[in-house]
């Protein structure tokens, strides 16, 4: 079997058969031709059902993942409320407590409309985890490095409980994409990526995964509700991620290269109290990261002496980097996650979330260390 690195740098490259091109064809209709009593001479019939450059892109997302399905979408989230969608109503979810915030949002405005009840636990914690429990918990949701406090969650540890209890463990590892975190040969059922981030990598398409272990009925219900709900990605968005793909490996080595400087740099500073980076020796679950992780990721967090006020000086003094949402692309992000998140935030205050990008290292740390020095 072809290293994770060829399967990356070789996705969709087999010569097209109508023009020997290597680059993969963008197939951009919406239609395709059947016969009159509805047989598919080629497999497709229209475009919210399947298309060929999505096909492609899932069985390469697929075999990065090493997943016997995989499932694009048009946004991460519309992939994670399909996975939250199709499981049985009177389900219990456990949702663990630093997983990315809208969807946070989703469990306590939706379940009730879904038949679906949660349970928010720190699952760095496996005892709080067993005890949260129930006989109807369906589904536990971790979510590894967690958004925006870098927690890391024991994902073989967590399998091991879910199967105990007869429910699945969904894995969301938008920020340790395929490359450095395999969460289904640890244990888990399903991962799910936000595509717009690593996979995508250049800040220009966005997109949703769920890969599944096997190909079972959970699947089968994803793939179905996608279907009727029309919740497919674009065969340009699919082409986007195809292309991104290619550079994954290259492009996550350099990110985890300059977050491990950055984060480096900011521990040893006076003026930041906490630096949340699962590289870090300091860090509470470096151990378990060091573990099931093959690199630490290019995202972190730091918490500014001073809190709120102080980190808002600080975010409005850098220059390199810029002040936006999202992460995963080539330049470097920070963002105030407690602004963006609103009033109901639990994110510290004080706390600014890096995406560091694929500019010089020693360029980001001089920007860093300016809009600290300021003020």
């Amino acid at each position: 079997m072809s290293r994770i690195e060829t399967l990356a740098a070789r996705a969709g490259s087999r010569p097209d058969p109508a023009s020997g091109a290597l680059s993969p064809p963008l197939q951009l209709a919406t239609t395709f031709e059947h016969t009159p009593d509805g047989q598919l001479p080629q497999g497709f019939l229209y475009q919210r059902y399947d298309n060929p450059t999505q096909q492609e892109t899932e069985q390469v997302l697929a075999a990065l993942d090493r997943a016997a399905r995989a499932l694009l979408f048009p946004t991460g989230m519309a992939a994670g409320a399909t996975a939250l969608q199709a499981l049985p109503p009177g389900s219990h979810v456990l949702l663990c407590d630093d997983s990315y915030f809208t969807f946070r949002v989703l469990a306590a405005q939706q379940f009730p409309r879904w038949g679906l009840e949660c349970t928010i636990v720190d699952f760095t914690d496996l005892d709080a985890v067993r005890a949260a429990l129930r006989p109807d918990t369906a589904l536990l949701w971790a979510e590894t490095p967690s958004n925006p406090l870098l927690k890391v969650s024991d994902i073989a540890a967590l399998a091991d409980i879910a199967h105990g209890a007869g429910a699945r463990l969904l894995v969301d590892s938008t920020f340790a994409p395929a490359v450095i975190q395999q969460p289904l040969a640890l244990g888990a059922d399903i991962v799910l990526h936000s595509a717009t981030k690593y996979l995508g990598g250049h800040g220009d398409v966005m997109g949703g995964v769920l890969a599944f272990a096997d190909d079972d009925e959970h699947a089968a219900a994803c793939h179905q509700l996608r279907l009727m709900a029309g919740a497919t990605a674009s065969p340009f968005a699919a082409w986007l991620i195809l292309r991104g793909v290619r550079s994954l490996p290259a492009r996550m080595d350099w990110h985890c290269r300059n977050a491990r400087r950055v984060a480096e740099f900011l521990a040893g500073h006076a003026k930041v109290s906490a630096v949340h980076y699962p590289g870090l020796a300091s860090h509470p679950q470096h151990a378990v990261a060091a573990a099931q992780m093959r690199d630490f990721g290019g995202m972190l967090s730091f918490e500014v002496a001073g809190g709120r006020e102080a980190a808002l000086a600080v975010a409005s003094r850098m220059q390199l980097f810029t002040n936006a949402t999202s992460l995963g692309s080539t330049e470097s992000l920070v963002e105030h996650r407690a602004s963006i998140e609103g009033p109901a935030s639990t994110t510290p205050g004080g706390l600014l979330r890096l995406s560091v990008g694929l500019e010089h290292a020693d360029d980001l740390v001089a920007d860093l260390e300016q809009a600290l020095a300021g003020g």
